[in-house]
């Protein structure tokens, strides 16, 4: 389907599984014809009810369909499902639009609420060639990719879990951004690449030892860097002074980019950047870091639909809940984008 994503795929799915959630797998069938697919994660929120999530789904044809989805839902909707989430997986343009202005407020039925996902993101067109792809990158970010180059720095897909799974950790500890059990991404790794879809793991290594790296999930023409980070190179020199910086993660981001190219990727996904900037937060190095490698800023809204009387209450329940999960995690009710 034109409008898709890796979300909509059986790993990420079979990932939500291991969170005790269930995914739910529909065709969506107009006049006898196929016209879209989607996946629902339905989530347990008290004894008796839950809640149904496309992430940055459905796909379809047309997002003309979306209207019309609403009576199918309804129709397959479990009598305890409250509400329906969806993320359309259409790229609003953001350049000039920071605050979403020119984002859809509804599609019938479905009415704009808050993502799961991050809702404003940076993207990549990896058309063209190399040199131009290059060229078009931020002054700083050639010249660290240079140096890391320079130093010996190299990087691409890798099956190293371990090392990407100590660089995400220490990266989430030093952020205080939380993580799933290990488990939901050995799962995602292992089940991403049926059914047309695609996870791999890219790291970037000095001297053997890896420093920055991504999880990345794929389909279709997009591939999405979802978790990743890097860590300071702590080993001694043999002379005993501190290392110098291999400018890892700016290798990392440029050798990823020309992996997707190479593997077919029409688009790469960063995947998150701040609503709002405050550059007393972690999350504003990451835009910074994102944003010498690309400057397409995109949209992607989410929007609910009531199934339940109940709706406007479990909303109310689910930011409470949100707010709670981010005063544990880092001490602050603000979302981490």
């Amino acid at each position: 389907m034109p409008v898709t994503s890796a979300l909509q795929g059986w790993g990420y799915g079979e990932a939500r599984r291991v969170l005790g959630q269930t995914p739910l797998r529909y065709l969506i069938v107009q006049d006898n014809r196929t016209v879209g697919a989607i996946q629902l994660i339905r989530k347990a929120l008290v004894p008796g009810f839950s809640t149904l999530y496309a992430p940055r789904g459905p796909a379809l044809e047309s997002l003309d369909l979306l209207p019309l989805l609403a009576p199918a839902i309804r129709a397959v909707a479990a009598r305890g499902d409250a509400l329906l989430k969806i993320e359309p997986p259409l790229a609003i343009d953001a350049v000039g639009d920071e605050q979403g202005a020119n984002v859809p407020a509804a599609y019938g039925p479905f009415l704009r609420s808050e993502t799961e996902q991050p809702e404003h993101t940076i993207v990549a067109t990896l058309d063209g060639s190399e040199e131009s792809l290059f060229a078009g990158l931020h002054s700083m970010a050639r010249r660290n990719v240079r140096a890391a180059q320079k130093a010996g720095v190299t990087a691409g897909r890798d099956t190293d879990f371990e090392a990407f799974w100590e660089i995400f950790t220490a990266t989430n500890e030093r952020a205080k951004l939380g993580a799933f059990p290990r488990a939901y991404y050995e799962t995602m790794l292992k089940e991403g690449n049926a059914h047309g879809g695609e996870a791999y793991i890219v790291l970037a290594r000095h001297e053997g030892r890896a420093l920055a790296g991504g999880f990345f999930l794929a389909m279709g023409d997009t591939t999405c860097y979802l978790f990743g980070g890097s860590v300071r190179d702590d080993r001694p020199t043999p002379d005993g002074t501190p290392r110098k910086d291999a400018k890892a993660p700016d290798a990392f981001y440029w050798n990823a980019m020309l992996d997707a190219r190479a593997h077919g990727y029409r688009v790469f996904d960063f995947w998150g950047i701040p609503r709002k900037l405050d550059e007393e937060k972690h999350s504003f190095g990451v835009f910074k870091m994102k944003l010498k490698f690309s400057e397409q800023r995109v949209w992607y809204p989410a929007y609910e639909l009531p199934l339940n009387p109940l709706a406007p209450a479990i909303t109310r329940l689910l930011r409470w809940r949100k707010t709670q999960n981010n005063l544990r995690k880092r001490g602050s009710a603000e979302d981490v984008l």
